[in-house]
């Protein structure tokens, strides 16, 4: 295999991660929109927006996009709406978690659901916080050189 196949390989593994953490924002951006057009919060659409750029920062950015609609929540309707916030950040973060970034990757990445799941925790507790950062798009390089070693010498590319 050439360096160049590398280079082939990995950029494309890292590109199909991109593609997955991208729709995984967007559709994290819309259960924010829809969530707090549902509860009644202020400039839900900007909040919204944010929470899905906030989803590209690994442990952090979830939290960042909860701060906002929460403090303008609890401020314009009352304490409520801001524990209303929260069970939504709360169900938003186990959908994403559990379900839309391990199905995600598993489309775009070809990488197992079981693997998205658990190796970030795992690298978690191995490197705390880089472990988390790197095992998405190390995972899909590894897999994307397991894919490649398992096809036929005919199917794959020069």
């Amino acid at each position: 295999m050439e360096f160049r196949d590398h280079v082939r390989t990995t950029g494309s593994a890292l590109k199909n991660w991109f593609i997955a953490q991208t729709l995984d924002a967007l559709a994290v951006g819309v259960l924010w929109l829809v969530g707090l057009w549902i509860i009644g919060v202020p400039w839900a659409p900007l909040w919204a927006f944010l929470g899905a750029i906030f989803q590209f920062v690994p442990n952090i950015g979830a939290v960042l996009g909860v701060v906002g609609p929460v403090i303008v929540g609890g401020i314009d309707r009352g304490w409520m709406c801001a524990l209303y916030v929260l069970i939504l950040y709360a169900i938003i973060a186990v959908v994403d978690g559990l379900f839309l970034q391990p199905y995600l990757m598993r489309r775009t990445s070809k990488v197992p659901i079981w693997a998205s799941i658990i190796v970030p925790i795992v690298m978690g507790f191995i490197i705390p916080f880089w472990g988390i950062l790197l095992a998405p798009p190390l995972l899909a390089v590894v897999y994307a050189y397991r894919n490649r070693a398992a096809a036929p010498p005919e199917l794959r590319p020069l």
